[in-house]
Formats: C-alpha cells, sequence, structure tokens
C-alpha cells in the first residue's frame, strides 16, 4: 500500500477528486510540491477513465509527463519532476515557486493569452467543462433550492435556457483553459509577466472566455475591466480575428452559472437544518455566496435580458 515518505511535511488542500493528498518534501534537487493521484477501482466511477472528461483521474500526471501544452503563453507550470506510476495510482512531484502573487489584472491578461495562443490539443485535454459541471448539478436537482427565493424567476428561465447558451458557446472561438481560475492555483509572476499556475487537473480547451468568467468571481476588480485585460491578452496572441462579443458572452455565462451553482450547493446545504430558509441568508456558509450572486447580477442581467 503506497504511502507518503515519513520526511514530507503534509500541505493544506487536496486538489482535485483523485487526489488523495499533497506534501512537501527536500531532496539535494531543491523543494517540491508531491501529490499523490489515486487510480479509479474496476467499475467505479466510469466518467474519472474519461481522458476528455474534467474529471479524469490521472490529467495532472499526463501533464507532467507533456508540458509543452501548458509552457505558455500567459501561463506556465511550475516545472515537473519524477512521475511515479503504481498499482494503486501514480506520485506527480512538481517544483515548489515562492513569489508575489499576480494581481487580478495580471491573472485576466494572462488567462487570455493562455487561450488565445495557437495549441495542439492532447487526447487527455478536457473538453465541455461548463455543460458537464451543469450535469453534475442536474443530477443533483437543478437550482431547486433557489427556486424556494426571490431570485426564483430569474434562475428559473436562466435553467431552462442552459442549453441555448452551451451551444452558443460551443459555436464561439475556441481555446486553452487552465479550468480552475482562483486565486490558490496562481502562485508568482515571472518577469515577463507570465503567471505560473498549479493545479491542471481541468486543463483543456473550450470557449474563449471561460476561465475569465470563472476568474471573475475571485477577483476585486470590475468584471468589465478584466474582460478588457482578458480580452487584450487574447487578441495578442490570436492568429486570427478573435469575436470579441463571443468572449463576453461566454465570460459572462461562465460567471453567471458557476456563482448561481454555487449558491444553490451552499444554499441546499443549509436548507438541511431547521428553520425557514431565508433566515439562513445571513448565515456565515451561506452569505458569501449570495453575495458573490449579487456582484455578478450585471452578468446575469445581460443573460436574462
Amino acid at each position: 500500500m503506497w504511502e507518503p515518505d515519513p520526511s514530507w511535511r503534509a500541505l493544506p488542500g487536496v486538489g482535485g477528486p483523485s487526489s488523495l493528498g499533497l506534501w512537501r518534501a527536500v531532496t539535494p534537487e531543491g523543494a517540491w510540491v508531491v501529490k499523490r493521484l489515486a487510480a479509479p477501482a474496476p467499475g467505479e466511477d466510469h466518467l474519472a477513465r474519461d481522458r476528455t472528461h474534467p474529471g479524469y483521474w490521472r490529467r495532472e500526471a499526463d501533464v507532467a509527463l507533456r508540458p509543452g501544452f501548458v509552457a505558455g503563453p500567459g501561463l506556465v507550470a511550475a516545472g515537473f519532476g519524477p512521475v511515479e506510476d503504481d498499482d494503486e495510482g501514480v506520485t506527480v512531484w512538481a517544483r515548489e515557486r515562492v513569489g508575489h502573487p499576480p494581481t487580478g489584472l495580471q491573472v485576466a491578461r494572462s488567462l487570455g493569452r493562455f487561450a488565445g495562443a495557437p495549441h495542439d490539443a492532447p487526447a487527455w485535454a478536457s473538453h465541455d467543462l461548463l455543460r458537464r459541471r451543469l450535469d453534475l448539478v442536474e443530477q443533483r436537482g437543478g437550482w431547486r433550492t433557489l427556486a424556494r427565493t426571490t431570485l426564483a424567476d430569474v434562475t428559473d428561465l436562466l435553467w431552462s435556457r442552459r442549453g441555448h447558451w452551451l451551444d452558443r458557446l460551443a459555436q464561439g472561438p475556441q481555446g486553452r483553459l487552465h479550468g480552475d481560475a482562483v486565486p490558490s492555483n496562481f502562485l508568482a509572476t515571472d518577469e515577463d509577466g507570465t503567471v505560473v499556475a498549479v493545479d491542471w487537473q481541468c486543463v483543456g480547451v473550450g470557449p474563449v472566455g471561460t476561465d475569465l468568467g470563472y476568474w471573475s468571481l475571485s477577483s476585486r476588480e470590475d468584471f468589465e475591466v478584466l474582460l478588457e485585460a482578458y480580452l487584450d491578452g487574447a487578441v495578442a496572441e490570436s492568429a486570427e480575428r478573435l469575436d470579441r462579443e463571443a468572449v463576453a458572452v461566454a465570460a459572462r455565462v461562465t460567471a453567471a452559472y458557476s456563482v448561481l451553482s454555487r449558491a444553490e450547493w451552499a444554499l441546499a446545504q443549509a436548507a438541511r437544518g431547521e428553520g425557514a430558509l431565508a433566515g439562513k441568508f445571513r448565515h456565515p456558509a451561506v452569505a458569501p455566496y449570495l453575495r458573490a450572486v449579487q456582484r455578478q447580477f450585471p452578468q446575469i442581467e445581460r443573460l436574462v435580458a
């Protein structure tokens, strides 16, 4: 049975559905972050074995073996070491990178550069990221808890039209996606402005603008300001003229459907307890998600209109 080396120090965070943990290891070659990925058991979770699904279990190992797909421009990996396979899973070594975290605008522009640049997608690149995330929401019953709030009319309309928006995004420009654009995954900025990124579990190909929509949920900057920075990066690297409106729509759709799905999850957890749902809106486990929805009202209103 695989076990971490006793000299390794456990790090917070798991980093993906197939991850068993993260550790910091120090060797004569330097400091490393070691991630352990567990192989699904035979007959267990067929989606984890689908190489194009965002939940594909060993994508980060494949990235480490073929890092050219994530070698910029815009985003780069921290640098990889050994990839150790065994019967139970795979252990991936990555260089530890320490530096000043990038600003929100730096990340937005770097995500744009990453998406706009020409690419050769490997067989293990994820596809249909937002569609598959919404499929999981549908399996849990959709946004049925939000249907009990004053947002019911809006969320019902958006949920019923999700197929329309997903089809529209599929017709727009496609590019590389990091797939999990949150602050903890962007460690530092190189001298040329390139952002060092980690956690490539969901990396793949999808509508240009997807990462920006997801990033807007975490960044302090206004959506429109982030969009301009993202477009600036994407246009600078694209070999063809980008449809700016299509990119903006992809970002808005991703932001709106992601923020509402997060709010649904938080409310659904709170709804299991006793008491009226409205009385739980200010609960510390719920309020941040509702404030995030309020912040994205302009994007939601654009889609409804």
